[in-house]
């Protein structure tokens, strides 16, 4: 019987010092680690306000984009579109400060407004800067002469938006009327606007108006009922009010629908929702889904923003409010509503 006890003794005491082995193993290991980081930390600033679903599509889809779910992020709003110059300025104050104060890892801007106000202040910068939404070219703010700053261009699908519309609507050689305000943003969209149609020989005539009040523009859309073919409606959000302030822009969008017989057209999927005929969209959520993944390559592969080219987003998403079609006496064929995101009713419908 001496055997299998000393067998078994020899046993206990070979699995002990394994045991301990593996103990010191695992300690040295967690000696080794390095101690866990802090959460990145995102300063997002949002020329607008984030209540927009163009504001809130980007920002979501940037936190998908960049893939880091214990991300801690401050959000700035300068709301461009309604603030006044004095409450302008005092929200650029607070981004600036958050900025040099509490030093994000990233700053995540996203239309023009936030550009010229916030990120070319810190060209150069240790801070990386992506945005998105951006109308104008990313020389235009200096950003390639920085090396921290890149992102996603805006780039309009007005060919593929007026393609849309003449497939609604059949006209040979159509005369357009485009409505712009006095944003700044509006200037490098005419220019492509332009750009396209210098391309094309069966556009008819083009008007561009300015209204500057919002009985302005009553008045010239009136006016243009039964002159023009079609009306795109782009800038509609800084047309004053006998009262003071501006007119919100789905007041302008109702407006427009109860009054004109025109068929109108413009890029974004929130004006379809508010009425206007059709669209070949620039979506939110590609925006920010691609500023997103150029933010993970720098925060998280180490690449240089400036090695990183702006771009644009390629796919736009056909839109028609069916509601506005109806309304206009427009039998769409059914194939075309197939291949269109298509909504029934307006948004103060539903």
């Amino acid at each position: 019987m001496s055997r299998p006890t000393s067998l078994a003794a020899s046993r206990r005491q070979f699995l002990l010092r394994q045991g301990c082995l593996l103990a010191l193993g695992a300690a040295g290991a967690l000696a080794a680690r390095p101690a866990q980081a802090a959460p990145l930390r995102i300063l997002h600033v949002a020329s607008y306000r984030m209540d927009w679903v163009w504001n809130k599509e980007q920002f979501e889809s940037f936190k998908e984009g960049l893939g880091v779910p214990d991300a801690s992020y401050k959000v700035v709003e300068l709301d461009a579109k309604h603030k006044d110059a004095a409450r302008r300025s005092a929200a650029v104050r607070e981004a600036t400060t958050l900025i040099e104060q509490w030093k994000p890892d990233l700053v995540y801007t996203n239309d023009d407004y936030a550009q010229s106000e916030v990120t070319a202040k810190f060209l150069n910068s240790d801070i990386p800067f992506v945005y998105s939404g951006v109308n104008k070219e990313h020389a235009d703010y200096g950003f390639d002469r920085a090396r921290n700053v890149t992102g996603v261009l805006e780039r309009e699908h007005f060919l593929g938006t007026l393609a849309l519309l003449r497939a609604i609507r059949p006209m040979a050689r159509p005369r357009l009327a485009l409505v712009l305000d006095d944003d700044p943003t509006w200037v490098g969209v005419k220019a492509r606007i332009l750009k396209d149609l210098a391309r094309r020989d069966d556009i008819d005539s083009v008007q561009w108006l300015q209204p500057k009040t919002f009985d302005d523009y009553k008045a010239q859309v009136t006016a243009l009922q039964g002159k023009v073919d079609a009306l795109g409606t782009l800038g509609i959000f800084r047309f004053t009010k006998p009262a003071g302030g501006f007119a919100d822009y789905e007041e302008v969008s109702r407006w427009t629908v109860e009054n004109s017989r025109l068929p109108d057209f413009s890029f974004w999927d929130t004006r379809v929702e508010r009425g206007t005929l059709c669209s070949v969209t620039v979506s939110g959520l590609e925006q920010g889904r691609l500023a997103g993944r150029m933010a993970r390559r720098i925060l998280l592969d180490k690449v240089a923003p400036s090695a990183i080219a702006p771009e644009p987003t390629a796919k736009g998403r056909p839109m028609i409010s069916l509601a506005r079609a109806r309304q206009l006496g427009l039998n769409i064929d059914s194939e075309l509503l197939l291949d269109a995101k298509v909504l029934p009713r307006y948004i103060w419908e539903q």
